[in-house]
């Protein structure tokens, strides 16, 4: 595998690289620099959105908007572009950070702290009905979340942890939260992550210049160097779902590279699963 240059960017914290099959692109965030970019790589158009806050993540909504996950909650543009907020919460010297959507069509929110104090974070449940629910309390940098292809396991990454964990799902709620994996020191941090259908986790190695793939019962089956310090996200794209796609950031670097900060590609990766549209 050899990565790929997909969009020569230079996003502080790009992030959260999500297919969006409706419309035929990638979407992904610069956390920092209050944007949503997206990429159709079968004519190469690009978007650039700003929001008004840092924007953790976007992801797409079955009625063709986006749901975004803002410093002071979740909100959702309607596909003329009309912003509306859909859970607003906000909490001094906190933002919002990854996000994904379950099977169900639900958004999971998670947020820390700018400072990253420990415990100053958490990750909830947005139904698309508005409901809320608090899954996760005292997390740190909450990160990567993915549901295996039979929806019944969860994986979370709450990064300083080191720890990939793993959930029993029944619908909303999740129970008996066990370590799948844990990235040894010297590695990097684990951060955002994607779910194949081979029902392995891939997830990205902050500071760490490389991705991991560990199978179902967390054994250590790739490692994939990367030409950027700091990948933060990856998830497979494309018509087929068979493009893996890597954001990636240059925030805290000495003499970034031309590449940090860019999203990155590696054409026939694998086989992705499908996600679901928030709604």
């Amino acid at each position: 595998m050899r990565a790929e240059q997909a969009v020569r960017e230079s996003a502080e914290l790009g992030e959260g690289p999500t297919w969006d099959p409706a419309g035929g692109r990638l979407i992904w965030v610069d956390i920092l620099g209050s944007r949503v970019h997206t990429y159709e790589p079968g004519s190469g158009r690009r978007t650039v959105l700003a929001t008004e806050q840092h924007v953790g993540a976007a992801k797409p909504r079955t009625d063709g908007g986006l749901v975004v996950n803002l410093r002071d909650g979740v909100g959702g543009y309607a596909p003329d572009g009309t912003f509306g907020w859909l859970h607003r919460d906000p909490v001094p010297g906190r933002r919002g950070n990854d996000a994904a959507v379950a099977p169900d069509g639900s958004l999971w929110a998670g947020s820390m702290a700018y400072d990253e104090t420990p415990g100053g974070g958490n990750l909830i449940r947005l139904a698309p009905d508005g409901t809320v629910t608090t899954v996760l309390d005292d997390v740190t940098v909450s990160n990567g979340t993915g549901w295996s292809p039979d929806g019944k396991r969860m994986y979370y990454v709450d990064t300083p942890t080191r720890r990939i964990d793993v959930f029993d799902v029944d619908g909303e709620h999740v129970s008996g939260r066990k370590e799948l994996a844990t990235v040894e020191e010297g590695a990097g941090f684990p951060d955002g992550l994607t779910v194949d259908a081979d029902g392995c986790v891939w997830v990205a190695l902050w500071d760490g210049g490389a991705l991991r793939r560990y199978t179902p019962s967390g054994a250590l089956d790739r490692v994939v160097p990367l030409p950027v310090r700091r990948p933060t996200a990856c998830a497979f794209g494309g018509p087929d779902l068979r493009d893996l796609y890597v954001s990636s950031a240059r925030v805290g670097l000495e003499r970034p590279t031309a590449l940090e900060g860019s999203l990155l590609v590696f054409p026939g990766a694998g086989q992705g699963l499908p996600q679901p549209g928030f709604g």
